[in-house]
């Protein structure tokens, strides 16, 4: 493949659910506000293109550099974990095997919850962050293209996103199963971030329960979420130990670096469940002391939904087509643009050629017709090119060797690779 032919290695480097608990992957949680400063000294280190990732399943750092080392100490200065803990857990991907994680990402086959497309809204503010920090190139822009359009045939194509389609979608199929009477049950979402929005508009369209309350540390984010949801109720950070005593079931999104509910928050006796939805952990662990409080976490929930990915499982050799052909057009997008230095080198060596012979011509033949010649001749090095490209595309061609024979042929070492 072209790509291991490149004169830069692209790796990711990372850790996921794979190897790393909710805990580890809480403490390698990179908030925007460190991605974007982890990006700036990325670019001052020299580092050519950079996208970050850091959602509640995992942290990684695409770039194009071969200075894993480099990758490492950025992710542990701009998160709260160590060396020692991120090395026990990461994974390293170079080259083609970045790709194709990428790909299997984009559509779905990397998630926790097997075709979770939470991930490709994710994937699209990494890259635009990337790019508004000036952290991408053509090669990753077109990468990541290619791993949207992947995507899209994925979802328009295969049954992947059958059923349960999120984690905010499995922890509404969850608490349905949790009380039969769910209709009738008080909840109350904290946090508003995507995936405590996702949720909301899952039980309002899933559900007929009605009695939702919302609670966002921005309270005037919560009331503009409201105007498009006339149905919910808006409370204030204020009154949120008195709604919590209200509620029957709390869904905490609140993506805070800490415990954004306690122990303390807990003043009756009634049964009450409670959905953490956020990495780092944002529901103590305390909470698990009381015995009327049932806790469950991101990945107790992805266990007990397991079961429910039979059609999704029947339609993975689908989506590995899909990807399969994605990355061979990337493939090829890196084969041309290698071409590109050798075709100039070609075209700069006729065109020198053929306006010393216009010259030459123009000088010795009365009347010339400058602009019928130049018509012709400029014809007749499109055709060459032509050929010459089809030559390239061989696969026992190699551009730079083609570019040294054009040199040699053309006694041309003075020019130099476009």
């Amino acid at each position: 493949m072209y790509l291991e032919n490149l004169p830069f290695t692209i790796c990711n480097v990372g850790l996921s659910f794979k190897k790393a608990d909710q805990t580890i992957r809480g403490k390698f949680n990179i908030d925007v506000n460190n991605q974007q400063l982890l990006l700036e000294e990325a670019k001052s280190m020299g580092i050519p293109a950079m996208m970050v990732l850091s959602t509640c399943n995992r942290t990684e750092v695409t770039a194009f550099t071969n200075q894993i080392e480099k990758i490492i100490h950025l992710i542990v200065k701009y998160s709260s974990g160590t060396v020692e803990e991120f090395n026990k857990v990461c994974t390293i991907y170079k080259n083609y095997e970045v790709v194709d994680h990428l790909f299997k990402l984009g559509t779905g086959l990397a998630s926790q919850i097997l075709g979770d497309y939470e991930i490709v809204g994710q994937l699209k503010n990494a890259f635009q962050t990337a790019k508004n920090a000036g952290a991408t190139n053509h090669y990753l822009e077109r990468l990541m293209n290619g791993v949207l359009q992947a995507n899209k045939e994925s979802k328009n194509n295969t049954k992947l996103c059958s059923g349960v389609t999120s984690t905010s979608y499995t922890a509404v199929q969850f608490i349905k199963h949790d009380f039969k009477d769910f209709e009738n049950k008080k909840i109350l979402l904290y946090g508003l971030g995507d995936i405590g929005k996702n949720t909301c508009k899952n039980i309002l369209q899933y559900t007929s329960n009605k009695n939702i309350c919302v609670i966002n540390r921005t309270h005037q984010k919560a009331i503009e979420f409201k105007q498009k949801h006339p149905s919910i109720r808006v409370s204030s950070e204020a009154e949120l130990k008195d709604e919590v005593k209200q509620s029957d079931i709390l869904i905490v999104s609140t993506a805070a670096s800490s415990p954004t509910i306690t122990k303390e928050h807990f003043t009756d006796k009634n049964y009450k469940l409670v959905l953490d939805l956020s990495i780092p952990s944002n529901v103590s662990n305390k909470v698990n002391e009381l015995e009327n409080v049932k806790l469950i976490g991101l990945d107790e929930l992805s266990k007990k939904t397991a079961n429910t990915f039979e059609i999704r499982g029947k339609e993975i050799s689908k989506v590995q087509e899909i990807i399969e052909k994605h990355k061979k057009f990337y493939d090829e997008w890196i084969r041309h643009r290698k071409l590109i230095p050798a075709l100039h080198e070609l075209k700069a060596n006729l065109e020198a050629i053929k306006q010393d012979e216009l010259i030459y011509q123009s000088k010795n033949i009365k009347n010339f017709n400058h602009q019928q010649a130049e018509i012709i001749t400029s014809r007749m090095i499109h055709k060459l090119s032509s050929k010459y490209i089809k030559h390239l595309r061989s696969d026992d061609i190699v551009a730079a060797e083609s570019i040294n024979t054009i040199r040699k042929i053309f006694n041309n070492d003075h020019l130099t690779n476009d």
